[in-house]
């Protein structure tokens, strides 16, 4: 069956192109309210961002990673119905070889936030690090008007640090706050140096989030070559 992003696929390679999506008047005064969970983890570790209605997914997951302390220096999808849909879309980075039978994963970058996130309360499943699996929930809280002079994304609120990355998974993250719960343990002072030792699981500051250009990332990411 004929993908939907099959026009990509070329004798040349796979075609990047970066959407911004044409301004509709309605839209250009909101800004959407997100919560970003992350799933199996307690206390939840959780942030509350607002973005652009017309940022693209990819926007988003950049969002989304700079929130939660992420390095996004893996694989990342999110998982979502369009409404009316039986079977969730897979939107992130595509397979740019198709060298799997795995679900079509779509070009994120190509597809505006509100082709998706189309009423309150709609969820989404983000899951990055195909390793470690950390899967997240996306939920759109609201609709707000926009700031005067704020510059969007912002991180108003959260609990607790983001793990660190390559700890392991959720057992690896469990093992690590085992261990460093005990300086007696035989693994502590290595697992402490590791981890940073001004790291704190508990502590999150949101006024310290920084958000990167999500554009420039995406330049980086699959534009610059050696």
């Amino acid at each position: 069956m004929k993908g939907r992003f099959d026009k990509n696929y070329t004798d040349k390679g796979y075609r990047m192109h970066y959407n911004k999506p044409e301004p509709f008047p309605y839209l250009s005064k909101q800004v959407y309210q997100f919560k970003i969970e992350l799933l199996e983890i307690a206390p939840v570790i959780w942030r509350r961002i607002q973005v652009l209605p017309l940022a693209n997914m990819w926007d988003l997951h950049v969002a989304i990673q700079d929130a939660m302390g992420w390095t996004d220096s893996h694989l990342h999808h999110f998982e979502i119905r369009k409404k009316g849909k039986r079977q969730a879309d897979h939107i992130g980075i595509p397979d740019f070889e198709r060298s799997t039978d795995l679900q079509e994963v779509y070009p994120g970058w190509e597809i505006p936030i509100y082709q998706y996130f189309d009423e309150l309360g709609k969820e989404a499943e983000y899951l990055y690090d195909y390793g470690d699996h950390w899967v997240h929930r996306v939920i759109l809280e609201g609709y707000l008007h926009k700031g005067k002079g704020v510059k969007y994304p912002v991180c108003l609120d959260g609990e607790r640090a983001c793990p660190p990355e390559d700890c392991g998974g959720i057992n690896g993250y469990s093992d690590l706050l085992r261990i460093l719960a005990d300086p007696a343990d035989e693994e502590f002072d290595e697992t402490l140096t590791w981890a940073g030792k001004n790291w704190d699981p508990e502590v999150f500051h949101p006024d310290q989030v920084r958000f990167d250009n999500p554009y420039k990332r995406w330049v980086y990411a699959f534009l610059t070559h050696d």
